[in-house]
């Protein structure tokens, strides 16, 4: 899916990346009731940052996104501050399934994965989160 926009400042872009967030040592901490409010702080932050999430997918240890955001967006401010909201809101609804592992632990890995949509591989996504499973970060 190609998204064009065109901003205040007269450019049109289309920078749409496949970003893939590792909840901390891929502990299958998300569930199915958890997705529907990880999706809308996630869809916000988008918005605030200027962008829109156009797909969000679910997996118990990690969350696959496809967001587009504007050229002025520093990429890795962003994945700070999406990770930082979605897991305070995800600890503050579901306390009991976000603590069973330890409620001082990370919810997300340090690490995360950001590929341009054109031309990225498929397999190169999968391999990142395969290779998450023992990194312990």
């Amino acid at each position: 899916m190609v998204v064009l926009v065109k901003d205040e400042n007269y450019r049109i872009y289309s920078l749409n990346d496949h970003l893939v967030l590792v909840t901390k040592y891929r502990r299958r901490v998300l569930t199915v009731d958890m997705l529907t409010p990880f999706g809308e702080p996630a869809g916000e932050r988008c918005n605030a940052w200027g962008g829109r999430m156009l797909e969000c997918n679910d997996e118990l240890d990690h969350v696959p996104l496809l967001v587009t955001l504007p050229p002025t967006t520093a990429l890795s401010e962003f994945v700070n501050a999406l990770k930082t909201g979605t897991s305070r809101r995800l600890r503050a609804e579901f306390p009991d399934e976000v603590n069973r592992w330890d409620s001082k632990l990370a919810f997300w890995s340090r690490s995360y994965c950001v590929m341009s949509v054109v031309g990225t591989p498929f397999e190169a996504l999968k391999c990142y989160i395969k290779g998450q499973a023992g990194a312990g970060a």
